[in-house]
């Protein structure tokens, strides 16, 4: 639902979904009817947007309007949400289109609801950054990776960034990993360090220093701290260091798979996902580890 947080679930409890159940695994066939499909297609199209990724928002938030919650067909829920890809209201009244040119806008109309859900995550950064793009359909990351599952049961192809691996190399990575997830969507800010804000190096200390391990504050001394890890070799937790200045590294990330990481990136932007694959700034991998670290 639009807006609307998720329950947040233990830490324990979501560290096992991320690794369990949302983690990556062969396509499954999740069946969509054919008035459904033939929209997502459509809206994807127009939007170029993925319609795997709208069909998985149509199946996290009304099963393809075949849900029984009030809301879907009328009414609203007891959040305000409305429709079979549950918009807000007020967010209704800025991205509702009217779909199949029937000269209305119904958010109760499967293409109206569809063509504006794709024109809310274009609006949001879509296609370049989807993790972004849903995070603001629900503000919650544990709603991203469950809508880019569903994608990945429409197609193998897609979501593949947001995958997990279902085996952590240590028990300190698994808590540095299930730390920095929780983090996810709060907003950057300089010299922060939690809970509601961070910087880079900031959540790189505290998601160590969840772990049991100290690690320093700033991020070109985080780089003189620990081992060197050849590229290519990085591991879940391992940190990923880029920007290169006179003093060493000016940016930090934590390695979630290899070409992955978590990381605050900026002023004005949260602490997300995003690959490092195609930067050109890479410096190098650290991994903090001490004697006996929980592994």
């Amino acid at each position: 639902m639009l807006g609307l947080l998720l329950l947040v679930l233990p830490l324990g409890l979501i560290f096992v979904t991320a690794e369990g159940s949302l983690g990556c695994g062969a396509a499954a066939a999740y069946d969509i009817p054919p008035d459904y499909l033939w929209l997502y297609q459509q809206a994807g199209r127009r939007y170029g947007i993925s319609w795997q990724v709208l069909a998985g928002i149509g199946k996290a938030e009304s099963d393809h309007g075949r849900g029984a919650a009030t809301g879907i067909r009328s009414e609203a829920d007891a959040a305000g949400a409305m429709g079979p890809m549950q918009f807000l209201g007020s967010t209704w009244a800025s991205y509702g289109v009217d779909g199949d040119g029937d000269g209305r806008r119904d958010v109760y109309d499967p293409a109206d609801a569809i063509f504006s859900a794709a024109r809310y995550l274009k609006a949001n950064g879509a296609p370049d950054d989807l993790y972004r793009a849903i995070w603001h359909y629900n503000h919650a990351d544990s709603y991203v990776r469950q809508v880019m599952v569903y994608a990945r049961g429409y197609s193998a192809e897609v979501g593949a960034e947001f995958c997990f691996d279902a085996v952590l190399p240590t028990a300190v990575a698994g808590r540095v990993l299930a730390y920095a997830r929780q983090q996810l969507g709060k907003p950057y800010r300089w010299g922060a360090e939690g809970p509601g804000s961070f910087d880079c190096s900031g959540l790189a200390m505290r998601a160590y220093q969840y772990a049991g391990l100290a690690i320093p504050r700033v991020t070109y001394q985080q780089w003189k701290h620990g081992t060197r890890i050849p590229v290519g070799q990085e591991q879940p937790g391992d940190l990923i260091f880029m920007r290169m200045g006179p003093a060493g590294p000016r940016h930090v990330g934590i390695v979630v798979t290899p070409g992955h990481m978590i990381h605050a990136p900026r002023t004005g932007d949260v602490v997300r996902r995003a690959s490092y694959t195609t930067r050109s700034d890479v410096v190098g991998f650290v991994r903090s580890t001490v004697s006996g670290d929980l592994t």
